[in-house]
């Protein structure tokens, strides 16, 4: 894959926006067209990957997959398989129906306990009663910033997937939700390059509840490739997920983005960048999630900013 190729016209106009083009170009060299042979390990260590998928309207919807350590292989360099039976998937989880409808699909294989992620772009090459065959269009490894700690010390079969509320006013517990959150999950979407899926973290309250329909979410500095800005850039609907790792549900939101720059930031909210994105949501789920999830907080990043209370 040629540098030239690296980054599409969105991600280069905000890295442009953002003065941080030479870091991109240098950063950008980890970016490959198939898995490192280091991380094939890595993933089949996992219990939970995360994934971006795209709905046929349109709007990318964000997930948490969970399963026994091996469930998710690459005994392939340009090929990841996840072992899901029927059984244990969750109907009422938009992916499945998304990836029957759009073959696009974003990978983030996350290990909260040791700050350690991968990420994976590509296709969907099989949809069977067994799981999902994914092609890989894109692989790198990401920083282990603004990851809180935790392990997952158990996780079993027990409990039984429900849609435990919908709607769109972001009020009540799904606010709470929100407000308590150290940890979100966004899926964004490019026509021609995918789905794509990606972590934010910080201290509790980083994301703002501004109004029942409008959350406000600080840009902390990163890698400088900013691929889901710049897929808003092209397509500004994303999806958020919002995993309650104490209540075991998991929030689902759609909506649309809005990146702002240059934006006065005399709290230091952003950590110095005075970029800030807000979401305008359409629809969000509250589901409980299909498996019986134990999990224990270990501690936050240190690079995490400071939460101002408004």
């Amino acid at each position: 894959m040629t540098m030239t190729s690296v980054y599409h016209e969105g991600e280069r106009a905000v890295q442009q926006s953002a003065g941080e083009v030479a870091i991109a170009d240098r950063n950008g060299v980890v970016i490959a067209d198939t898995i490192l042979g280091g991380a094939r390990p890595f993933l089949q260590k996992q219990s939970m990957v995360v994934l971006g998928s795209v709905d046929a309207e349109g709007a990318p919807w964000s997930t948490v997959l969970y399963g026994p350590p091996g469930f998710a292989h690459a005994d392939v360099a340009d090929a990841v398989i996840l072992d899901l039976p029927l059984a244990r998937r969750d109907p009422g989880d938009p992916f499945w129906a998304n990836i029957g409808a759009n073959p696009a699909i974003g990978m983030l294989f996350i290990e909260l306990g040791s700050r350690r992620r991968y990420r994976i772009n590509g296709t969907l090459a099989r949809l069977d009663d067994q799981g999902i065959e994914v092609s890989v269009r894109e692989a790198y490894p990401n920083c282990p910033k603004y990851i809180q700690r935790r392990q997952l010390r158990g996780m079993d079969g027990e409990s039984s997937p429900a849609l435990l509320g919908e709607g769109r006013a972001v009020v009540g517990e799904v606010r709470d939700i929100v407000r308590s959150a150290d940890t979100v999950f966004v899926a964004s979407n490019h026509p021609q390059r995918g789905a794509d899926a990606s972590h934010r973290g910080g201290n509790p309250g980083f994301v703002q509840v501004v109004h029942e329909g409008l959350l406000r979410i600080p840009d902390y500095p990163g890698n400088s490739l900013f691929n889901t800005f710049g897929n808003f850039q092209v397509d500004p609907r994303v999806g958020l997920c919002v995993p309650d790792f104490a209540g075991q549900r998991m929030l689902q939101l759609s909506g649309r983005a809005r990146v702002l720059h240059g934006q006065d930031d005399g709290a230091h909210l952003s950590a110095g960048t005075g970029r800030f994105w807000e979401i305008e949501v359409d629809r969000w789920l509250l589901r409980r999630v299909p498996q019986r999830l134990e999990w224990e907080y270990l501690d936050a990043s240190p690079f995490n900013p400071a939460v101002v209370e408004g």
